[in-house]
C-alpha cells in the first residue's frame, strides 16, 4: 500500500496531535501510519479523510504487490 499522507498533512494548517486527537489516536499512531508502519483501521482511515477533506483513495493506494 501506497501512503500519501505526509503530503496531505503538510498542506493542513493543523498540528499533527491536534489531527491525531481529532481522530482518536496518538500522535505516535499518526506518524506510524505516515510512514507506512501501520495499517489503520477503516474508521480511522475515513476519519482521516475526512479531517483534511480528501477521499480515502488520496491518501492510501493499493499497489500491484497488494492485490
Amino acid at each position: 500500500m501506497k501512503i500519501n499522507l505526509s503530503e496531505r498533512l503538510a498542506q493542513h494548517s493543523l498540528p499533527k496531535n491536534v489531527i491525531a486527537e481529532s481522530i482518536g489516536v496518538s500522535r505516535q499512531t499518526l506518524h506510524s501510519i505516515e510512514t507506512g508502519k501501520y495499517c489503520p483501521s477503516v474508521l480511522i482511515a475515513l476519519k482521516l479523510a475526512h479531517l483534511l477533506e480528501v477521499s480515502v483513495e488520496e491518501i492510501f493506494t493499493l499497489e500491484k504487490k497488494d492485490l
